[in-house]
C-alpha cells in the first residue's frame, strides 16, 4: 500500500481552534458523524503538519518478521525457534506478526463485525457512551486534542478497560458485549503464553513476566477510521509508541499500518487469520532495552471503513502501586541500568501532561 504523493499544506492556525473542537465534540458523533454529513474539506484541527504526513517509499523492500506459534505448548523444538523470532523479532523490530496462535478464526471475524456494528449504529443509540473522561471504563470518542492546535486523528474509538481481568458485561454496549467477552477471554488466554515466551526470550525463568503481573489489566481499543474525503491531510493514528506493555493487534483486510523501521516508513499489510505483537514502552524499559519499542502511525485512506482491534496489556492494580524499572535479573557489571524506577502514576502523568510534544517517554526515565 503506497499513499498519495499529493502535497499536503502547511497547518493554519488562523482559526477559532476551540470553537471548531467543541462545536465537532458536541454532536457526539465521532468522525463518522462528518462522513455522514457529507463532509467533502476536513475541518482545520484535523491537518496535521506536513512533516507527520511524509512517506516516502522505502529504499528496500522490508517484510515484518513472522512468529509460527504452533506447538509451542507441547513441542520443546518448535517452542525454542518460537522464542528466538521473538527474541530477534522484539530486539530489532519490536513488532511481529503471529500465526497458528491459538485463536479461533471465527471468534476474530465476530469481533471485527461486532466493532462495525457499534460505530454504524444510529448516533442515537452510542452517544450515551461519549465521553473524553479516560477514567470512564466503557467510553465512546473521537481523540479531540486536549491542547490548543494539536492535530485530531480520522478515527472513532471505543475503549473497554479490563482491571484486574474484570469489566462487568452490563457496562458493555449490548451490540457488541458477547464478542469483546468472548475476544478478550481470547487474549487473557493468549497473554499468559506470551508473558512465558517473552520472559524466556529475556533469558528469565518462564513465570518471570506472568508473577510480576505487569500486564494484568487490558485496554481493548475497538478503532473505526472512516473514509476520508482528504487523506493526503491527515492521518488515522499520529507516529506515537505504545506506552504499556504489550499490545495485541486485529486488523482487517484493508491496511494502513506503518512502523518505523531504520528511519523508513514500513506497511505492515494484513495477513488472514495473523494477528500482530508490539513491544510497548514500558517492556523496553524493564528489559532495560534488549527489547525495543518502536514508532507506528496509521494513514488516512480514500477507502473504507478501516476497522481494527488493539488489546493494550498494563500492570495489576497491585503492580501498580509498585515501582517499575529494569529487571535486576538482566543488570550486571557490564549491563548496568539504563532507567530509573518509577510509579506507573508518574508515568501515565508525563504522558498526559506532553500531549503531542512527545512520541516517546523513554528519554525521560533514563539514568
Amino acid at each position: 500500500m503506497v499513499a498519495k504523493t499529493i502535497p499536503a499544506k502547511s497547518v493554519n492556525t488562523q482559526y477559532d481552534w476551540a470553537k471548531q473542537v467543541k462545536e465537532f465534540d458536541e454532536t457526539k458523533a465521532g468522525v463518522k458523524g462528518l462522513v455522514d454529513a457529507g463532509v467533502k474539506k476536513l475541518p482545520e484541527f484535523f491537518v496535521h503538519p506536513l512533516e507527520s504526513l511524509e512517506n516516502p517509499p522505502p529504499e528496500s523492500p522490508l517484510e515484518l518478521p513472522t512468529v509460527d506459534f504452533t506447538g509451542v505448548g507441547f513441542d520443546g523444538a518448535r517452542r525454542r525457534e518460537a522464542v528466538e523470532g521473538i527474541r530477534a523479532a522484539a530486539s530489532q523490530w519490536g513488532f511481529f506478526r503471529m500465526v497458528n496462535h491459538g485463536v479461533p478464526s471465527g471468534v476474530m471475524e465476530a469481533m471485527l463485525d461486532a466493532v462495525r456494528r457499534f460505530h454504524e449504529q444510529r448516533r442515537e443509540d452510542k452517544m450515551e457512551y461519549y465521553s473524553g473522561d479516560s477514567r470512564q471504563r466503557v467510553r465512546f470518542n473521537s481523540n479531540v486534542p486536549p491542547r490548543e492546535f494539536d492535530a485530531a486523528s480520522w478515527r472513532d474509538i471505543l475503549t473497554c478497560v479490563f482491571n484486574d481481568d474484570y469489566l462487568d458485561p452490563q457496562a458493555i454496549p449490548l451490540v457488541c458485549r458477547k464478542e469483546v467477552q468472548e475476544y478478550v477471554k481470547c487474549m487473557i488466554k493468549l497473554r499468559e503464553t506470551m508473558a512465558e515466551l517473552l520472559s524466556e526470550a529475556l533469558g528469565l525463568s518462564s513465570d518471570y513476566l506472568s508473577r510480576i503481573e505487569c500486564m494484568k489489566s487490558e485496554a481493548l481499543a475497538s478503532l473505526y477510521y472512516p473514509i476520508c474525503p482528504e487523506p493526503h491531510l491527515t492521518l488515522g493514528t499520529p507516529k506515537h509508541s505504545d506506552t504499556t506493555f504489550l499490545t495485541l493487534l486485529l486488523q482487517d483486510h484493508i491496511g494502513g499500518l506503518q512502523i518505523l523501521h531504520k528511519n523508513q516508513w514500513v506497511d505492515v499489510p494484513p495477513v488472514p487469520g495473523a494477528l500482530i505483537a508490539n513491544i510497548g514502552d514500558l517492556m523496553q524499559i524493564i528489559s532495560n532495552d534488549k527489547f525495543v519499542s518502536v514508532e507506528h502511525r496509521v494513514l488516512a485512506q480514500p477507502i473504507g471503513p478501516r476497522v481494527s482491534v488493539a488489546c493494550f496489556f498494563s500492570p495489576s492494580s497491585k503492580a501498580a502501586a509498585k515501582p517499575f524499572g529494569p529487571i535486576k535479573e538482566l543488570l550486571s557489571e557490564e549491563s548496568l541500568a539504563i532507567y530509573r524506577e518509577f510509579l506507573c502514576y508518574e508515568y501515565f502523568t508525563y504522558y498526559k501532561t506532553k500531549g503531542q510534544d512527545v512520541n516517546s517517554a523513554l528519554p525521560h526515565f533514563k539514568l
